[in-house]
């Protein structure tokens, strides 16, 4: 995987794919409390554009960021070569 490919997480919103450390649903409770943790320490990147948070991607740098794609889709455009991968 390239260092600097970026994947599409909805909305045109990209992350760096060699940054994401787990890539999870938000349905958990333990989830749920680091997004709030994230949230008070200002390292919460919100880009679902007011729809339902469908995935939490965990980044290197601390970071949590939502997004209203499956956390499946993500996973396969990340797994997917570069220029594979369709635009929403």
């Amino acid at each position: 995987m390239h260092p600097f490919k970026l994947i599409n997480i909805g909305f045109g919103n990209r992350v760096p794919a060699g940054r994401i450390i787990a890539l999870v649903s938000n349905e958990s409770a333990p989830v749920k409390r680091a997004i709030v943790e994230a949230r008070e320490n200002r390292m919460l990147v919100d880009a679902t554009h007011g729809r339902k948070t469908r995935a939490v991607i965990v980044m290197d740098s601390g970071h949590i960021v939502l997004s209203s794609i499956q956390p499946e889709t993500i996973a396969n455009r990340v797994g997917a070569k570069a220029g594979d991968e369709t635009d929403e």
